[in-house]
């Protein structure tokens, strides 16, 4: 099952794939602390207080436009940044729906930090 959403970030496109692949970042909004190697092939560990890991592989890097990471083969997620008027839309289409929720909440959080 695939679940999408979309955002419009009132930031430009640069400073959203920031927060989408800098570990201090992520670690601000999405987990408590984050490894993460955001070129592809690279790998990324994602960690929260109650201790659950996820394992991910960035399948595809292009900055500023789209970032698709593999969870542990146990699905995709996959942003595609764009720029428009109101700063940047983003597009997330994620293949493990009970991860969705959190992170589309974990990412309108980001919006209003």
């Amino acid at each position: 099952m695939e679940v999408t959403r979309e955002i419009v970030f009132p930031d430009p496109p640069d400073e959203v794939w920031r927060a989408l692949t800098e570990a201090e970042q992520l670690e601000e909004w999405f987990a408590n602390d984050v490894e993460l190697d955001p070129r592809e092939g690279g790998d990324g560990v994602f960690r929260w207080d109650d201790g659950e890991e996820r394992r991910a592989k960035v399948l595809v890097a292009e900055p500023g436009e789209r970032l698709v990471l593999d969870w542990d083969e146990q699905g995709e997620v996959e942003f595609t940044l764009e720029e428009v008027e109101e700063g940047t839309r983003l597009l997330v289409r994620e293949s493990t729906p009970e991860f969705s929720t959190a992170l589309e909440l974990r990412a309108l959080a980001l919006t209003y930090a």
